[in-house]
């Protein structure tokens, strides 16, 4: 039987041990995927003494489909596509334009709200740390691991309390590195490895990233500058 984890908070601890053989590497990053990510990566980003900043995934729905995912957008303006998806639902490319359109406002949007006015951390040449708070299919995860290969990362890991352990497999077949606490066969949600698993808001991740930017261990650097 294995063990729940109390909340995200003893997730991220927990994670952040798991990955300490990161902690002496240079130009250290670590993103966390909102919402649930965020928590989890301020953790691990305390325990590595790493700077702390958002990678934002928002799935293409198909028209009409929205819960089948034809492709993502990601933080810094990366798109990428399941092009089996595409041509099976027959969708046009004016209305893949629309789906990106729209999910590009979206993620604009919670960009300004968790960072402000802050740009980007720059990810060029940097091991990248990616965390989320738990993995079902994975599929924002692939998308935010494709988006640091385009932003030109030098290595890119994944780092995860639980995750499905077919989606865990898959995911050692694209990240350069995966850490990943609990990989259970029957997995039905990620909320069922976690004892709080209380729903954030953005003013939740918000509130997290205030927090690193205050902490003196967590100094988020801005866009062309090292971490």
């Amino acid at each position: 039987m294995m063990r729940r984890f109390q909340d995200r908070t003893e997730a991220g601890r927990a994670l952040g041990r798991a990955l300490r053989p990161y902690r002496s590497r240079e130009n250290l990053v670590v993103l966390g995927l909102p919402r649930g990510g965020v928590p989890v990566a301020y953790e691990v980003a305390r325990e590595l003494g790493a700077p702390l900043d958002v990678c934002v995934v928002r799935k293409l729905g198909v028209p009409g489909h929205r819960e089948l995912a034809m492709g993502a957008i990601a933080s810094g303006d990366v798109c990428v596509f399941n092009p089996e998806v595409v041509h099976a639902a027959g969708v046009s490319k004016e209305e893949i334009l629309e789906v990106i359109e729209e999910e590009r406002k979206e993620l604009r949007r919670r960009e300004v709200v968790y960072r402000g006015e802050r740009p980007a951390v720059d990810v060029r040449d940097a091991v990248v740390i990616l965390v989320d708070d738990g993995l079902a299919t994975g599929a924002t995860m692939r998308a935010a691991v494709r988006a640091m290969r385009e932003l030109k990362a030098g290595k890119v890991v994944v780092g995860i309390p639980v995750a499905a352990a077919r989606t865990y497999r898959k995911l050692t077949h694209e990240a350069d590195d995966v850490i990943c606490l609990l990989r259970p066969e029957y997995f039905e949600s990620v909320g069922q490895w976690y004892d709080d698993f209380e729903q954030l808001t953005d003013d939740d991740v918000r509130l997290w990233m205030g927090r690193a930017r205050t902490s003196e261990s967590l100094n988020v650097p801005h866009a062309g500058q090292s971490a």
